[in-house]
């Protein structure tokens, strides 16, 4: 259920519904079910990045099956996952793995990405240093740069676990992880300090962008980059320091059991 696109005036206008949205839902307590949630049990930045880009790269399909999943992957990696990656091997995955499956990604895509992370930590020190190696102020372009650097450690043209904006994607669980790692609230836990969190994209699936178009941020006909690169310019005029600010408290209509979509649709339009 699309509307006409709203306009600079009236997305400003609509800020104080954003920020009561926010201040009500931008909490721990309405994290789980969420792979977020796994981030938190690492203080250390360079652990905590590892974490988000496995627990980010199987986000997809059903919450439970991709808990599960994340934990099985966090579970061979020990308390200390970048000193574990750093030391270990594809062989040393695949025998702590055997057996591995999440939907598309079997043990071997795993294992591999495993690796990978591994290459980069013992190369750059931090995914965050690899990040910035790329890094030219342009977020799409970042984030081409950082699954350009995976796919040259895997030996691959792209990888289902980390695509490239240039395939077409709209890249939402890189950018959910540079969500997590960039930003630093209630929720996100953060830990990068190099990247401003006014440069990020919003992490868009179909959800996302069905409750973008509903409330006349999107004009796009599919989820794809450029939707998420239209929906993100709309919100840097409701906050134009941190663009995605809204993206956690919005999907949780939704996703949890006691908040629908249709609930948010009506408290937008009661509070409008």
């Amino acid at each position: 259920m699309s509307k006409p696109l709203e306009t600079r005036e009236s997305r400003i206008a609509s800020r104080g519904i954003f920020e009561k949205i926010y201040d009500d839902y931008n909490r721990r307590e309405y994290v789980s079910p969420d792979p977020l949630q796994f981030l938190y049990d690492y203080d250390d930045t360079v652990d905590r990045e590892a974490v988000g880009l496995i627990a980010s790269g199987l986000a997809y399909g059903r919450v439970a099956h991709i808990l599960k999943s994340v934990s099985r992957v966090l579970g061979t990696l020990g308390p200390h996952p970048a000193e574990y990656l750093k030391g270990t091997s594809y062989r040393d995955h695949e025998a702590a793995l055997c057996g591995f499956v999440h939907r598309f990604t079997g043990c071997a895509e795993m294992c591999s990405f495993l690796d990978a992370i591994g290459a980069a930590l013992r190369e750059h020190g931090s995914i965050e240093n690899l990040f910035l190696s790329g890094w030219r102020g342009d977020m799409i372009e970042g984030m081409e740069n950082l699954a350009l650097a995976f796919c040259r450690y895997t030996g691959q043209d792209n990888l289902y676990l980390l695509p490239r904006p240039s395939k077409g994607s709209a890249c939402k669980r890189m950018a959910l992880f540079l969500r997590w790692m960039v930003r630093r609230d209630g929720v996100d836990p953060g830990g990068w300090r190099s990247v401003s969190p006014a440069d990020l994209l919003i992490p868009l699936d179909t959800h996302m962008f069905n409750i973008s178009s509903t409330l006349g941020l999107c004009s796009m006909k599919s989820a794809s980059g450029r939707a998420a690169a239209e929906i993100t310019r709309n919100f840097k005029d409701v906050s134009p320091d941190d663009p995605v600010k809204y993206d956690f408290s919005l999907t949780r209509y939704g996703i949890r059991e006691e908040m629908t979509v249709e609930e948010l649709f009506a408290k937008w339009h009661m509070e409008r």
